[in-house]
């Protein structure tokens, strides 16, 4: 089976040294895909966290960096979607994306955003609704002592559009912030100032599911 045709990387690091200024040191890499069931992709060069102006597909923002490194992981599993000239017909769907080495003290009470974006620079729509191209996290403040998620009330998780609206309506996709474990990234130990946060676009898998060969970037930024 061919492999995925998607920029993998390894870390961004951000400097500032004024308004508006941003520097980011990226390295590439590339993947071969075997036919498993699972794949997990790392993402750096999609990366922007800074403070200035961040331009998406379909509007613009001011990030504001509260920690100047870190680490992103798409979780991709296979998706069946046979056809009648092929049974055995599917996909990589995007399962997650891991914000991994995150600062959680530093962050804390900060909104984390997450967007991907495809080959011609829009937006993908995250949610049913096609104008939720942006899933938005509240970073707890305080850090929590223990792993907490949305399905234990313990995490507020939205849909935004693509200039920072509000959505209403069902919330298909979930979210975990670990403080303890290790890390989806690269194993390393979980703690308050390199936690990690994840964003599971549809755990049911029945309505939201991305092709990961789409997804050419990932923006994550941080809005207090």
């Amino acid at each position: 089976m061919a492999g995925l045709d998607s920029p993998l990387s390894g870390r961004v690091t951000s400097g500032f040294g004024g308004a508006g200024r941003y520097k980011s040191k990226i390295i590439f890499g590339v993947a071969l895909v075997a036919v498993v069931p699972f794949m997990l992709s790392t993402f750096a060069a999609s990366v922007t966290v800074g403070n200035g102006s961040l331009v998406f597909g379909q509007g613009s923002q001011q990030a504001v960096a509260c920690d100047q490194q870190v680490y992103v992981a798409m979780g991709e599993e296979w998706h069946s979607a046979p056809t009648p000239q092929d049974s055995s017909a599917g996909f990589f769907r995007v399962r997650a994306v891991t914000i991994s080495n995150l600062d959680l003290q530093a962050c804390a009470g900060n909104k984390l955003r997450v967007r991907l974006i495809n080959g011609t620079s829009q937006e993908i729509p995250i949610g049913s609704d096609p104008t939720a191209t942006v899933l938005q996290v509240v970073i707890p403040n305080p850090v929590p002592q223990g792993n907490i998620s949305t399905e234990g009330g313990g995490v507020a998780l939205s849909y935004l559009t693509g200039i920072g609206g509000g959505i209403s309506g069902a919330l298909l996709a979930s979210a975990t912030v670990n403080v303890s474990g290790t890390s989806v990234y690269d194993g390393s130990t979980l703690s308050g100032t390199s936690g990690d946060i994840t964003f599971y676009i549809d755990p049911a898998a029945t309505t939201v599911n991305i092709d990961g060969q789409l997804v050419r970037r990932t923006t994550v930024e941080t809005v207090q």
